[in-house]
């Protein structure tokens, strides 16, 4: 996802902080949304939030379940529901992957950031993970506040 700051079009809609820190993140794909129109101009206005969602493959389709976007003001006769089901498109290939991935014990399927690509269109990047014991987090919390310790201390030695 490493794209220039000068690309008018690429812009971050939402992002799940806590996935990395609930999640030992295994794997990552984009996948793209099969948005409503109304939906697509609310997250151009930065209305969206995925903290809480999650995806889930069902009947052979890819699922966003738990998702918001919300309301579109401008929108009066085809307004959208704000926290429906929305398909993800993945390939098939892609699709069996993460079946058989979450069929495994403790992988699931977190959403981690949504944005617009370079092209405009919305994407989402999903990652395949595995929950996080409390015993790890404490240890990357460690790792984490060593590390802010440790350029402090290289800061003042300057």
């Amino acid at each position: 996802m490493a794209q220039t700051k000068s690309d008018p079009n690429y812009k971050v809609i939402a992002e799940n902080r806590r996935a990395r820190f609930d999640y030992a993140i295994e794997e990552d794909l984009e996948c793209g949304m099969l948005l409503e129109g109304s939906e697509v101009k609310s997250l151009r206005a930065n209305g969206g939030n995925i903290a809480e969602s999650y995806a889930a493959v069902e009947d052979g389709e890819l699922w966003l379940v738990n998702s918001y976007v919300a309301p579109y003001g401008q929108a009066k006769t085809f307004r959208h529901e704000e926290r429906r089901r929305r398909k993800l498109l993945v390939s098939r290939k892609q699709l069996s992957d993460l079946w058989t991935a979450t069929q495994r014990k403790g992988m699931t399927l977190v959403p981690i950031v949504m944005y617009f690509n370079h092209r405009g269109l919305a994407k989402l990047k999903l990652g395949i993970a595995k929950g996080k014991k409390n015993h790890d987090k404490r240890e990357s919390q460690a790792k984490r506040d060593w590390s802010r310790q440790k350029q402090r201390l290289l800061k003042d030695n300057r």
